[in-house]
């Protein structure tokens, strides 16, 4: 044999190789074109595609199981993949409409309204207190970088838990507990803004639309401290914490009008008292004291604040008497102390407005519903 035949092998197979990967480079560009490929390779005999589907189910069964199936405690691992697979979820059941029927959650309302007549506990009615934690969940919002807001519910979690203006709210907490132990399908934000609709609305006031689709966060949400407002401050303090979270003066004044319910503890906030004469009533009443009572400053050790002259049984904090000096608040003040259907109509539109602060739309399945008696 000669010794140029295993040259002339190896420049064929060179050849080859090249011919190989030049055919390689057109299929590519053409692929990548659009443009048709050249003599494909024929098609495995078993096609993957069913597994590929399959997967992607069982992701989107995992996501929904995220959502559905959490009982709102923390994984230390995967805590960002977890978070965005129960928003996808979310997002995804919202427009499908795979959520739990106004059925469903009217049960729930319903589990709320029988409980909130608490013997021993304030003035007998733990809906001042469900108000509050409704609130005070919602009220971190921040427009700026679309932070805080009750989709979360972060307030389960250390610091925001012991924020000052937190305080006493764990009494709330403990008590929505016991509700979500008995319907685990529903996430804490959802559980407790329908509270604060069901305390609303079972001690008189108005009907606050509501709708599910709020999920639950991890530690990693929880917003820095100060974003609720400071009971001794006055009209800026009010405005910077309200324009922060997309309310305007009106919206001011009608949010504040919660404090026709309830009352101040010196544990908690250092202040004492209620605000009205009737803290377990939702009324306007609340308008009608700050426009015709006259008050006074409060002598004693505790934090400024008022009483009235009269009966000296009744308090207003340095927030509440901003609303009557400045004018533009004011004017809102003399409106819902005269009309208390004025009030409620304004309230019932914020108050739903600030319970879905920080909630994606997409989590929504659709228009608003009026949960309670029908």
């Amino acid at each position: 044999m000669s010794l140029r035949t295993p040259m002339l092998r190896t420049a064929c197979a060179r050849r080859a190789g090249q011919s190989v990967q030049l055919r390689t480079q057109v299929v590519r560009r053409r692929f990548a074109s659009g443009g048709p490929e050249v003599n494909p390779p024929p098609p495995p005999r078993s096609s993957s595609v069913p597994y590929l589907l399959a997967g992607v189910g069982l992701a989107a069964a995992g996501a929904a199981y995220l959502f559905y199936g959490t009982d709102g405690t923390p994984r230390e691992t995967a805590k960002e993949v977890g978070s965005a697979a129960r928003g996808v979820a979310a997002a995804a059941e919202g427009k499908l409409g795979l959520r739990h029927s106004q059925k469903d959650y009217q049960k729930v309302y319903d589990k709320i309204a029988e409980t909130l007549e608490q013997e021993g506990y304030d003035d007998g009615s733990l809906a001042p207190v469900l108000i509050r934690l409704a609130w005070h969940s919602s009220g971190t919002y921040n427009k700026e970088d679309n932070t805080g807001g009750s989709n979360y519910a972060t307030m389960r979690f250390k610091p925001e838990s012991t924020h000052g203006a937190n305080n006493g709210l764990n009494i709330a907490r403990d008590h929505m507990q016991k509700i979500k132990d008995e319907f685990p399908w529903i996430s804490y934000g959802d559980l407790w803004t329908l509270g604060g609709v069901a305390a609303v609305q079972e001690s008189g006031g108005p009907t606050v639309p509501w709708r599910p689709g709020r999920i639950d966060g991890f530690e990693h949400h929880v917003t820095p401290d100060g974003r609720l407002p400071d009971a001794a401050q006055a009209q800026d303090h009010l405005r910077f914490i309200f324009y922060r979270m997309g309310f305007n003066d009106q919206e001011i004044v009608a949010l504040s009008g919660a404090h026709a319910m309830g009352r101040c503890h010196t544990d908690r906030s250092g202040f004492e008292g209620p605000w009205t004469f009737s803290p377990v009533t939702f009324s306007n009443q609340y308008y009608t004291l700050l426009q015709d009572e006259p008050w006074q400053w409060r002598k004693w050790k505790g934090p400024a604040q008022y009483e009235d002259k009269k009966t000296k049984s009744l308090m207003m904090l340095p927030t509440d008497m901003a609303l009557v000096k400045d004018k533009s608040f004011k004017k809102f003040v003399d409106v819902y102390a005269k009309d208390e259907q004025a009030f409620f109509n304004d309230f019932s539109k914020a108050f739903a407005k600030l319970l879905e602060l920080g909630v994606p739309t997409s989590q929504f399945a659709g228009e608003a519903w009026n949960m309670g008696s029908q």
